[in-house]
């Protein structure tokens, strides 16, 4: 993995200190940088500002308001409208350029429901409707009238989400967040955490791979996969790992008509229309804890699960051709899938912004919203997310939420 040479910091004291510069730190420090202005001194610490092999560019880059819990579908629904504002709200960090557009595509999630799920996926879909999403819910003929395409025998239905649900790019996001918060005076640096200084109750100083060290009022931990590394530094636990997620891009010698959504099989396969491919993924066998460096692809997922789950879905999917696959990792939440948001209760300048085990990116506008709220004004502004708390941690208290993927 090449890594780009590591950067000194300009100062050795900062306000804030986000350890991670990809969505959730980017998110974090634009959101900071709305906030303060220039009135406080962020810095953000980057291990890799190729982002090579971070989360941010290797997930699936997709957002849906499909949900069982209140708090994720309000999250969701902040997502696809900061998406849909992104060009106006970057529009001044880009005085001589068009902001990047993120390009999205309003397709929509179809999660195959099985005739025993029926219930259940009802109740989700009137909680989705009376919080304002567009969620329907449809019967096997419906259904099949909808997407021909589909093999609906052994579904009670489906529930898609006729608008506010799709895929855009994640890196236009990324890199539209960066720079902004870099016009507004928020310092990035090519450098990575590798000690922390506890005093009593507070971090108060950081240790840089080059040799450097910086006192900081407030340590935000936005290491991604990598967030118990942080943890650790601090004394410090949260049950979050890199777990290793397969992407497969095919083409298929059957072409599917119409506005193709994102099917969410029963199996746990997905697949969405990739301009004239398909884009494919599964929650794979070997799901157990990676190492941080292992971004080895398993080509077996695609022939042995994969595949036969497609095929049976959507017939039409008889002949298949790989063309692309990689690896990312999911910041895997283990107690229960939800991102941690919060200060630590005893080291009380730590403040949490992991876990996220695959939502991260379309929760990223409203978690860097709500973490620069808690830092700046001391409490949650806008949405609550005290769900999210760490507290709930070491408690053993899940905040449960059905709708996982």
């Amino acid at each position: 993995m090449s890594i780009p040479a590591y950067k000194p910091p300009k100062s050795d004291s900062y306000d804030i200190v986000i350890v991670g510069g990809a969505v959730i730190g980017s998110s974090t420090a634009y959101w900071l940088s709305q906030k303060l202005g220039s009135s406080a001194s962020v810095l953000v610490v980057e291990r890799d500002s190729s982002y090579e092999f971070s989360s941010t560019a290797l997930s699936t880059s997709a957002i849906r308001q499909q949900y069982s819990n209140p708090i994720n579908i309000k999250i969701s629904q902040f997502g696809i409208e900061f998406i849909r504002s992104f060009v106006e709200r970057m529009a001044p960090y880009y005085p001589n350029e068009a902001p990047p557009d993120l390009g999205l595509r309003e397709h929509g999630y179809l999660y195959c429901v099985s005739p025993e799920g029926v219930d259940a996926a009802r109740d989700r879909v009137e909680l989705q409707r009376s919080l304002g999403a567009h969620t329907v819910f449809l019967e096997p003929g419906p259904l099949k009238d909808r997407f021909p395409w589909l093999n609906v025998e052994d579904l009670g239905g489906g529930a898609w989400g006729s608008r506010d649900e799709g895929w855009f790019d994640s890196m236009g996001m990324l890199n539209g967040l960066r720079r902004a918060a870099r016009c507004s005076g928020m310092e990035y640096i090519d450098n990575a955490v590798i000690g922390l200084e506890v005093e009593e109750d507070r971090v108060t100083t950081v240790h840089l791979a080059t040799g450097e060290t910086v006192r900081c009022g407030t340590l935000v931990n936005a290491a991604g996969p990598r967030a118990q590394q942080i943890c650790d530094m601090a004394g410090l636990t949260i049950p979050v790992a890199p777990h290793k997620r397969y992407s497969f891009v095919f083409a298929s010698e059957t072409p599917i008509p119409g506005r193709m959504p994102n099917v969410i099989d029963l199996s746990g396969t997905f697949v969405r229309p990739e301009g004239e491919l398909f884009l494919t993924g599964n929650t794979p066998l070997d799901n157990g804890p990676a190492d941080y460096d292992d971004f080895v692809i398993r080509h077996e997922e695609f022939e042995d699960r994969i595949w036969p789950a497609l095929w049976h879905r959507i017939p039409d999917f008889d002949a298949l051709r790989v063309k692309q696959c990689w690896t990312g990792h999911y910041e895997y939440n283990m107690l229960d899938h939800n991102g941690i948001v919060g200060f630590h209760p005893e080291v009380t300048n730590f403040m949490f912004a992991n876990g996220f085990s695959g939502h991260g990116l379309q929760q990223s506008p409203a978690v860097g919203r709500a973490v620069a709220e808690l830092i700046v004004d001391g409490a949650f502004q806008t949405l609550d997310l005290t769900p999210f708390r760490y507290e709930r941690i070491p408690s053993n208290e899940p905040f449960l939420e059905e709708a996982v993927i």
